[in-house]
């Protein structure tokens, strides 16, 4: 019987919080990697110590993706939570982009609010060895190629809805019920094309490349996704361990403390009946 994606990204790779010291730096140097060796995106000159931080981190939850049989970390992203010091304190969507959506943002209790940022996988395991000129891959890449599987290969993709998981595992403990995000177009449309409906709130901006700056409300898309591809639920999800039907009117949790917020008070029975 064929697995499904949760099953082969298990088969092959470990979602791993980095709650240590030794854990956040590996997560700043894959971001180092990535952001400013491959893309050129940041300046590596601005990091001599090969880790790159920001502002943000000292208020952000990281996670990283870790590949089983080489123990490379193969992906890694965070969310930024609110500022507990300044609740105004702007997100980077906010510094970067014009936002048109004041209709549906001022709705919306800053503390309730979360940015997904430096999202990323590393440029390896984005790439198929020996298919240069194809979107999955440029050139050979031989770096672990004789420690990974054809079947290893294939699960790579999953590696976006495993980021995604991520940030369902950190939401756990915060109840943000919507999150920013600055999204390159293509991925926008595979996303939506899953039931990861991201809604646009401001026009393409020119940042690390053209990204379009938009918000999810977390539980309501959890419910779409549902109906729509029971399989990357089952992977967003934990097979239904991180998720609630919610009401899709209601854009607010109930009053209270964060940790009683609908979203994390399912999430609290879902494990105590696992």
């Amino acid at each position: 019987m064929a697995k499904n994606i949760a099953e082969s990204f298990q088969d092959y790779f470990d979602m791993v919080p980095a709650t240590t010291d030794t854990l956040k730096e590996a997560a700043y140097r894959l971001r180092y990697e990535v952001f400013c060796l491959e893309t050129g995106f940041e300046k590596a000159e601005q990091f001599p110590d090969g880790l790159e931080r920001d502002e943000y981190d000292a208020h952000s939850e990281h996670y990283l993706i870790r590949h089983r049989k080489t123990g490379v970390y193969a992906a890694t992203t965070r969310l930024i939570l609110p500022d507990p010091d300044d609740a105004d304190r702007l997100f980077p969507v906010e510094r970067h982009c014009r936002l048109d959506r004041s209709d549906l943002l001022d709705k919306i209790p800053r503390n309730r609010l979360a940015e997904v940022s430096r999202f990323c996988v590393s440029g390896y395991f984005k790439r198929r060895p020996g298919e240069p000129g194809t979107l999955a891959g440029i050139g050979p890449q031989r770096r672990y190629h004789y420690l990974v599987s054809e079947d290893e290969r294939r699960t790579w993709p999953h590696l976006t809805l495993a980021l995604i998981a991520c940030l369902h595992k950190i939401n756990v403990h915060h109840g943000t019920t919507h999150w920013y995000a600055l999204i390159e177009p293509s991925l926008f449309r595979l996303l939506g094309f899953l039931g990861i409906n991201f809604t646009s709130i401001g026009p393409l901006t020119d940042y690390h490349g053209k990204r379009q700056p938009c918000i999810i409300q977390v539980p309501e898309y959890l419910d779409r996704v549902k109906k729509k591809n029971r399989h990357v639920w089952e992977m967003l999800t934990d097979y239904g361990n991180f998720w609630q039907e919610c009401d899709a009117n209601d854009a607010r949790p109930p009053s209270g403390t964060v940790a009683d917020s609908s979203f994390g008070i399912a999430v609290r029975s879902a494990i105590r009946t696992r």
